[in-house]
């Protein structure tokens, strides 16, 4: 207590501004304080606040706008946080007055007074009655609704009544409600200036293409900013019961299997290996690695390449909304994608060698090797000529691992489609080959492999590298049988990915880039994990 008295202390006394709540925002005093004083202190400790590796400058306010039902007020902030670095991100945070103090223990972001009547001001998210007024809005949303702040209900979203509302959870990046146990309403943290990608496909998916294995669209908050563009505040969806992601499921299953090499005394340098990239049936799987790894889990990954070609097949299949139809590989593209990845893998090299010193074993091995093969890496990214390819480019999901897929009653359901976090808004909705997903998904497979040898190392009884070795053996497999049924599924609908030949070719390139992209990460936040994407980079080069 003494701890919040003293910060409240330094606001004593409290602002009192002699104005109406509806009318403070039109106070340009109260903006100043609001602004300089108290959000710098407040934003830099949210979770979702994107910006803590920088030097924060100075806080703007892009935009304001009311979020109200009726006589209940309630204003929406888009804060424009500038750095020292001199690029600036978006945020967006709804704010409300309460009086009564229960209301403001971790979550008051300022004491005030207004026209005599002291408060505080909070995160409305925080407060019950703004939830479901956010809801009620979006329920009762009108299709033609021309006003500055628009709610958008789908023809999915079912008459029902508010009946409760409560954090999901915890989350990085944005906000999520669960109400009435049925709906979700995620509120974006991180603002920019068009419509989410997470809206768009979330959209698109369900009201366009039916496509069941993603939680319905149910409908939106978005805001016309002063340019009149659209920003997607908020995206409501239904609630989909689960059994957890898909990436706890397999390490839950792979723990399992190596669980097994002991137990069935399997002898690692005997098992057959597949060649990387074939396409294989459940049949084609010798009986040998069935009887270490079982059925089950081969069974999954076959169902999980299923519901992955039919999003693709969703997104494929479009032909009026130009958002959406497929598109060919062109000279502007090739532009795009090699500046890109030239300087992601400039930034990459430099990684590795100022943290070199963190490596050891296999990974310093690796690194070393990586930054030996450097010009070969270099040239394979160049060496991306658009005019041999004949498949098509699509909307994608972007950011496809097995973190963005739910698990209930052996089946999958895909959610996230925001895009890879470090990407602009813009890039994320470039179309792609589709087998950038899948190549996504396989670096998924890789990472929870090794994720489950490191976890449990001293639970089993083989060597760190026997246990490598036979992960690899694994992973080839898990391609394989994915490619076995994705490939087929995408040809019966008619989706061009190009012959044998090109999509080898897109994967590899693909894995390469997930993998350069995954390096940067690892060597700064844990550099033990540094194996996985230089083994994946390795895989690539050495193939």
């Amino acid at each position: 207590m003494s701890k919040k008295k003293s910060q409240s202390n330094i606001l004593q006394p409290p602002y009192n501004f002699n104005v109406r709540w509806e009318e403070l925002m039109e106070n340009k005093d109260f903006v100043k304080i609001f602004l300089s004083d108290v959000l710098e202190e407040y934003i830099v400790k949210q979770r979702w606040y994107g910006g803590k590796s920088s030097k924060l400058k100075y806080i703007e306010l892009a935009e304001y706008f009311r979020i109200q039902k009726n006589e209940e007020v309630y204003y929406g902030l888009i804060l424009e946080v500038n750095f020292q670095e001199a690029f600036y991100q978006h945020y967006f945070i709804p704010i409300a007055f309460v009086s009564d103090e229960n209301f403001a223990n971790d979550d008051r972001i300022l004491p005030i007074s207004i026209q005599n009547q002291e408060g505080f001001i909070i995160d409305a998210i925080n407060l019950e009655a703004f939830r479901r007024v956010v809801f009620e809005r979006i329920l009762t949303a009108e299709p033609l609704d021309k006003t500055r702040v628009q709610y958008n209900k789908s023809i999915l979203f079912s008459d029902c009544e508010y009946e409760s509302s409560r954090f999901m959870g915890l989350e990085q990046s944005n906000t999520s409600i669960v109400y009435n146990e049925k709906y979700v309403l995620k509120f974006f943290r991180r603002i920019y200036a068009d419509r989410n990608p997470d809206y768009e496909m979330s959209r698109f998916l369900s009201e366009t293409k039916d496509f069941k294995n993603t939680p319905a669209y149910l409908g939106s908050m978005q805001i016309k900013d002063h340019e009149n563009v659209n920003i997607t505040i908020a995206l409501m969806q239904e609630m989909v019961p689960n059994e957890g992601d898909a990436w706890d499921y397999m390490l839950k299953e792979l723990h399992k299997v190596f669980s097994n090499l002991e137990y069935k005394k399997i002898d690692i340098d005997k098992l057959p290996k597949t060649v990387m990239f074939e396409r294989l049936g459940i049949r084609d799987i010798p009986p040998q690695i069935i009887d270490w790894v079982g059925l089950s889990i081969f069974t999954k990954i076959q169902k999980l390449a299923l519901r992955t070609a039919e999003m693709h097949i969703a997104l494929g299949s479009e032909f009026e909304d130009t958002a959406f139809t497929p598109t060919r590989f062109n000279g502007d593209y090739t532009v795009w994608l090699k500046n890109r990845l030239l300087y992601q893998f400039q930034n990459r090299l430099n990684a590795v060698e100022n943290n070199l010193h963190k490596l050891d074993g296999l990974a310093l091995e690796l690194a070393n090797e990586f930054l030996e093969k450097k010009n070969d890496i270099r040239k394979r990214f160049v060496n991306f000529d658009w005019t041999k390819l004949k498949g098509e480019r699509l909307r994608v999901h972007g950011d496809y691992h097995l973190g963005q897929i739910l698990v209930k009653d052996d089946d999958f359901y895909i959610l996230d489609f925001e895009g890879e976090p470090e990407s602009t808004i813009r890039d994320r909705k470039v179309k792609q080959p589709p087998l950038k997903d899948v190549a996504g998904l396989f670096r998924s497979f890789h990472y929870a492999i090794y994720a489950t040898i490191f976890n449990n190392l001293e639970k089993y009884k083989h060597s760190q590298d026997d246990l490598f070795k036979a992960g690899e053996v694994l992973y080839q497999y898990f391609i394989g049988l994915f490619l076995g049924t994705y490939v087929v599924q995408i040809q019966n609908a008619n989706i061009n990915i190009g012959y044998e030949q090109e999509r080898i070719f897109l994967l590899k390139y693909s894995l390469l880039e997930k993998a350069v992209y995954e390096l940067g990460y690892e060597l700064n936040s844990r550099p033990r994990w540094a194996v996985i994407p230089l083994k994946g980079i390795s895989n690539i080069i050495n193939h």
